[in-house]
């Protein structure tokens, strides 16, 4: 079967190290079944893997890719993207992806555990669909589960092109939050509040009005401006970092404000099954940068380091 795959990391140029070929698909393990994948769609881990910086499970070829939407025994499916595994204080049970494990999914046919397909809804098109697995359940656990978003809330969105961002700026929204977004491009500006967000302002700017909730993507080119902009007994949840993983934390404002901050990592089976019954209820579409074919992943890798995709980067395998 063809797949998207690397034999060696490459720190300095990840794009370079994907390989795109024929490979002898795995046994599958017991009690796992066969999907023939229709999309899938790239994420920061797959970059992170590319240049050596994951835990693997040493395979070669090592296949890449947590998000695939497809087909099982006649039914159409999106795949939920992680390793069952028992927790062990060092890292939450819903931590370990597929590809880490070595059953990346960016391949014509993957194995996945019989337990891990939830129904794709019907108004998304595949590379839609495929976009769900981890950028938008990474969302959806921020959003609703860590920070309790409600009605009337203000979230601020740092970071407004991302996949994790386009996905709460789309998931709040329906949730009937105000939602705020920074960035420094005046397009995705524009292309966020096309997406529904109320207001979208430069990087750094004053807010129009505190927030409840700030999503943090970014990092510590905006963890700064992060606290300063969190109301009085707000949240801010935190998921990566972009531009890099020390922020400064000016720790006054956080105990003055007792404002609480949460570290957040994808999400449950339960919490998946939440937020496609969530997107298929609303009627939500995720923001697709762009769809390429199998042979074009390390294109969209490409311009997943570059920073100027809005929205996910998918491949169809159609």
């Amino acid at each position: 079967m063809r797949a998207a795959y690397f034999v060696e990391p490459d720190a300095d140029r990840p794009a370079e190290a994907i390989r795109v070929g024929d490979i002898d698909p795995a046994e599958p393990p017991p009690g796992w079944v066969e999907v023939d994948v229709r999309a899938g769609a790239l994420n920061m881990h797959d970059i992170w893997a590319l240049r050596g910086a994951t835990r693997g499970a040493g395979t070669r070829p090592h296949v890449i890719g947590s998000d695939a939407a497809g087909s099982c025994e006649g039914r159409d499916v999106v795949v939920y993207p992680v390793v069952p595994r028992e927790p062990d204080g060092k890292v939450v049970e819903h931590a370990t992806l597929l590809p880490d494990a070595g059953h990346g999914v960016l391949a014509e046919r993957v194995a996945v555990p019989a337990g891990h397909l939830v129904p794709k809804p019907g108004h998304l098109s595949w590379s839609e669909a495929a976009c769900l697995p981890t950028a938008w359940l990474t969302a959806y656990r921020m959003l609703f589960t860590k920070a309790r978003v409600e009605p009337g809330h203000v979230v601020l969105v740092q970071g407004a092109g991302g996949g994790v961002a386009t996905a709460a700026i789309g998931l709040a929204t329906a949730a009937g939050a105000t939602v705020v977004v920074t960035s420094r491009s005046p397009e995705k500006r524009e292309r966020a509040l096309a997406l529904g967000a109320a207001a979208a302002i430069d990087s750094g700017a004053r807010v129009p009005q505190l927030a409840d909730v700030v999503v943090e993507t970014v990092g510590p080119a905006t963890f700064e401006h992060s606290t300063r902009s969190t109301r009085a007994g707000g949240t801010i949840v935190v998921c990566g970092g972009t531009s890099g993983f020390a922020a400064q934390l000016d720790l006054a404002r956080l105990f003055a404000r007792e404002i609480t901050v949460h570290g957040s990592t994808m999400g449950t089976l339960a919490e998946f099954e939440a937020l496609v019954a969530f997107v298929a209820a609303h009627r939500v579409r995720p923001a697709v940068d762009s769809t390429a074919d199998l042979a074009g992943v390390g294109a969209q890798a490409a311009r997943m380091l570059a920073g100027t995709a809005f929205g996910k980067l998918c491949v169809s395998l159609s």
